[in-house]
């Protein structure tokens, strides 16, 4: 059988998914996919590979690599390399991003490039998935063109090899030249799928397994109420065409468990993590605010955990508990509820485990540790959305409301509890993991302005560059400190205005020498002029400061929140005002900010 590797790098488990689903469908179109995480560098080796290479890329942050990816990307990256060091290996690319973000499959991008520098020949068109149009839309005319170009590759190979006594082929995908595009090799891998019968099954064999006898009475139900095994009218009564059972891949028994470390068992492994206790919790917004915010305070003092202002860090939680008992009882197997859930793929399947481990969420740390010494802030949004299920149920995210129960005894303590331990309860405590950006960092020259964009939860890291550069005011009394500002927005001045005593504590100091703030669902009050409703007209109200400070004075600008709205728009109105500010056309406009953000002076820190 023809093979190929097939290597993965992802984030979230989007990439390994779709290779998996690649390495399913390659033994049915006559080849064994090699597959391995790009991480595991010890089970492949690409400076002596011959067969193909296909590779699907996730990306990650604003435009990086995933994490699975940075040891691999660091060893091709490097300078002493030869330009022929790859002439050997030829490879298909399948990169994964939103067009949202201002680096769009960058991760792809990056690899795909040093492999091109390297020598490495393409055998199969880079295809570029969006994810805020839907993966599919790419992928799988990109899968379904795959097979075509692996038998274009193997045939064009094999009459290398043979040279003069090579077989003759008829015109077809394989006496063309150079890459081949999807759409092409999509029309021509139907005909192999024309020959591809399912073993030992005759037509007639699967129409009988697919028909429900229509004249056939059903049996009165034995329950009276329906479950996973038995249904009741009308859908027991019903006259039903089903598909054919596909054959079984999976094995799976339970079985007792075997200890306490094996709770953990289905949360993705992080290394190294640490076990912290929550020290604090404080709720920012007031009740009648639309979404509830919260601070929580970890404290770090006794673990090697480090950070500064711009990191963020990952928090590993487990699935709700409320929510796992409703399965069990609705799989009742509420009596085995300790039990271990035991998956094992069949020897004689292709099928890899659809069943990913829970990913760490990553917070943004919202402090300095010059002002908080061995503590860490973060903030979060309680995420709260009805289930789409026959009733309407209020859920909540899986990780914001477990961390909203872990905290809720710190933010409404039970006199009775604290009594029974002596006064104090014992504080809860929660995994985390780092995750430094490397990026999201104040400038190395303090004399450099900055403006800070942030509206709601994105304010998190610029709370931490304000604490910062107080404690280095105070420090360097005689220092040169670059001009602060800061464009907040919230819906409410009275209910979710983030950090407003802080943030005023801040400007009166001249901290933060300017700061600027809109609320979105306020009305204006008597005669006054409709206030800003959001930082991006605010921004543009500045647009001469804004203007000066980025193209003059050799600023910095940070954003932090929502990508798919705030930073977008916010993109859009700095185009507008270097435009108008520098009297250039709008292109120019973008050259001069993609410019910026080449030099690290544009940078986000978004998610959608």
């Amino acid at each position: 059988m023809r093979r190929f590797l097939l290597l993965y790098a992802t984030q979230k488990g989007q990439a390994k998914a779709i290779a998996e689903e690649i390495c399913e469908k390659a033994f049915a179109h006559g080849f064994s996919a090699d597959l391995h995480c790009i991480s595991e560098s010890d089970k492949y080796d690409l400076k002596t590979e011959t067969a193909p290479l296909v590779v699907v890329v996730s990306t990650t942050g604003t435009g990086d690599p995933p994490d699975t990816a940075r040891k691999f990307v660091k060893a091709i990256q490097d300078k002493a390399l030869p330009g022929d060091f790859f002439a050997h290996l030829h490879y298909g690319l399948l990169g994964l991003g939103d067009s949202e973000y201002t680096y769009f499959c960058n991760g792809g991008k990056i690899i795909d490039k040093r492999l091109q520098e390297l020598g490495a020949q393409h055998f199969y068109d880079t295809g570029h998935a969006d994810d805020c149009v839907g993966l599919e839309l790419v992928v799988e005319p990109w899968i379904d063109g795959l097979w075509a170009a692996l038998t274009k590759h193997f045939t064009a190979s094999r009459g290398k090899e043979q040279g003069n006594g090579a077989l003759k082929v008829a015109p077809d995908a394989s006496q063309r030249t150079g890459p081949v595009t999807p759409d092409l090799l999509h029309i021509e891998s139907q005909a192999g799928l024309l020959r591809l019968d399912a073993p030992g099954r005759k037509g007639s064999e699967v129409r009988e397994q697919n028909t429900v006898n229509r004249n056939q009475p059903s049996a009165p139900p034995a329950e009276s109420e329906s479950s996973l095994t038995h249904s009741i009218p009308p859908l027991s009564q019903a006259s039903l065409n089903i598909p054919a059972l596909p054959p079984e891949y999976l094995q799976v028994h339970l079985q007792e468990s075997l200890g306490q470390e094996e709770s953990q068992a289905s949360v993705t492994s992080v290394d190294p993590t640490f076990q912290v206790p929550i020290s604090k919790a404080v709720q920012l917004t007031t009740d009648d605010a639309v979404r509830t915010t919260l601070l929580v305070e970890l404290d770090i003092s006794k673990t090697d955990f480090s950070y500064q202002p711009g990191d963020a860090f990952n928090v590993i939680c487990p699935n709700s508990d409320s929510e796992v008992q409703n399965l069990l009882q609705r799989l009742q197997l509420t009596d085995r509820r300790e039990h271990c859930v035991v998956l094992k793929i069949k020897a004689d399947t292709q099928k890899k485990e659809h069943l990913p481990k829970l990913q760490p969420r990553p917070y943004s740390c919202a402090s300095s540790n010059l002002t908080h010494p061995g503590k860490l802030h973060f903030i979060f949004n309680i995420v709260e959305f009805l289930s789409n299920t026959t009733t309407e149920v209020l859920r909540k995210g899986v990780c914001t409301g477990w961390l909203a129960t872990m905290v809720a005894s710190i933010l409404h303590p039970d006199p009775r509890v604290s009594r029974a331990e002596g006064g104090k309860a014992p504080a809860p405590e929660i995994s985390i993991s780092p995750r430094t950006t490397n990026f999201f960092h104040l400038p190395s020259d303090p004399s450099a302005p900055i403006i800070m964009v942030g509206p709601g939860t994105g304010i998190a890291p610029f709370i931490g560059f304000l604490q910062h550069r107080e404690k280095l005011q105070e420090q360097h009394p005689d220092g040169h400190f670059g001009a602060m500002w800061l464009f907040f927005g919230c819906r409410h001045k009275d209910r979710d205005y983030l950090f407003r005593e802080e943030l005023r504590h801040f400007h009166q100091r001249g901290i933060l020498t300017h700061l600027k703030v809109s609320f979105s669902r306020d009305a204006p009050v008597g005669e006054e002029e409709a206030p800003v409703k959001y930082v991006q007209d605010n921004i543009r109200l500045h647009s001469e400061q804004v203007a000066k400070l980025l193209l003059h004075e050799h600023g910095c600008i940070y954003v932090c929140g929502d990508a798919k709205n705030m930073a977008k728009d916010v993109n859009d109105t700095l185009v507008e005002i270097i435009s108008k500010e520098a009297g250039i056309e709008k292109l120019e406009a973008m050259k001069t900010l993609a410019t910026l953000k080449e030099e690290k002076r544009y940078l986000q820190d978004i998610w959608s």
